[in-house]
């Protein structure tokens, strides 16, 4: 059989690369005469970059230093593309994981991606694909575009006179969020109690939200993906950026669509499926296009934690249920992703055969 297997990463414990090599030496391990594709994949979040290095062998890493969401020193990269273009990551500059677990809901900032941003393009970027998934800031993006030279004053006003402009080939910005700025589908409202906001907090974040986004009238609050990343889209969008769904665009640029013809088998994957999976993250995406390319397909999934009904897969493993029946522990799921994620591939690749 032909199998394609093409998981994101599992959030904060291990690679979309690395999760997609565990799975496949699984499944070889009970069926090693099939053709097992490793295809990792990322939907503008953690692992985004990772994937582009995969998928373009030129690419090239470029090291910066940057503020951390903590206000503390990060060395990480952004991706430089043969064609000139800069992928930058705020997961890798920005993101929850960063801050080793001490959430910071109120003070945690983003600035570091746009310092990330702006040495891309000192560096000659022809135009930029932004990947703002695994945000661990509620802060509007302001300060992403005061990296970039905006001046933002305490009477609510700012100053755009030193804004750096987009590069010639614009900016793309991959995201799997389509929630707006404010109110009850909103920055805070959805994703402020992942970063650690409470009910307490969530107002003066929602009030700080608002007032910003006074203060850049030309663009609608109510955009869906504004909210995304704590409101970084919404600062995007205020520079001029152009929003796209992040897995789609991933994909495409991967060359997974071309990858799936002639499957016999898709596997995809999470760190967590619930009920958010179905908005356009991996999975999702994934089991689209299977329908489209491989449509006599079975579509499977793994994923360290299944909360949602399995509505078009055909078979599901869950690491912590694995992790459960293998040593007692669910949570060495977390501790040893990998472990657990060969064996997924063994226990799909037996039920498949």
């Amino acid at each position: 059989m032909r199998v394609v297997i093409a998981p994101d990463s599992l959030k904060g414990t291990a690679t979309a690369a690395d999760t997609a090599a565990a799975i496949r030496a699984g499944w070889l391990d009970e069926r090693p005469d099939d053709d097992v594709v490793g295809a990792p994949t990322a939907d503008g979040g953690e692992g985004t970059i990772d994937a582009f290095a995969a998928a373009v062998p030129d690419a090239v890493r470029v090291p910066v230093t940057v503020t951390g969401p903590a206000g503390t020193p990060v060395d990480t990269a952004w991706l430089r593309l043969p064609d000139g273009r800069a992928v930058v990551e705020l997961a890798a500059t920005s993101g929850l994981p960063l801050l080793g677990g001490r959430l910071q809901p109120g003070t945690a900032t983003s600035r570091g991606f746009g310092e990330a941003i702006a040495a891309a393009l000192d560096a000659g970027a022809t135009g930029l694909v932004l990947g703002i998934g695994g945000s661990a800031s509620t802060d509007g993006g302001r300060p992403v575009l005061e990296a970039l030279g905006l001046t933002a004053h305490a009477d609510g006003s700012v100053d755009r006179s030193h804004l750096r402009p987009l590069p010639p080939g614009g900016a793309v910005v991959l995201t799997d969020v389509t929630s707006p700025l404010l109110g009850p589908d909103g920055a805070v409202a959805v994703f402020g109690p992942q970063k650690g906001v409470t009910p307490e907090l969530a107002p003066a974040l929602e009030e700080r939200l608002a007032a910003w986004a006074l203060a850049l009238p030309d663009v609608d609050p109510a955009t869906p993906g504004a909210g995304a990343a704590g409101g970084v889209g919404f600062g995007l969008l205020a520079w001029g950026a152009t929003l796209a769904p992040g897995a789609r665009a991933v994909a495409d640029v991967l060359g997974l669509p071309a990858l799936l013809d002639g499957a016999d088998v898709v596997v995809t994957g999470e760190g967590r499926y619930d009920d958010q999976s179905a908005a356009g993250k991996v999975p999702s995406v994934v089991r689209a296009l299977a329908a489209e390319r491989a449509p006599g397909a079975r579509v499977l999934l793994v994923a360290g934690e299944v909360d949602a009904p399995l509505d078009g897969f055909d078979a599901a493993a869950s690491l912590m249920v694995l992790a459960t029946q293998t040593t007692g522990e669910p949570d060495d799921a977390l501790r040893e992703p990998l472990r657990f994620a060969r064996i997924a591939g063994q226990r799909l690749a037996r039920l498949t055969g």
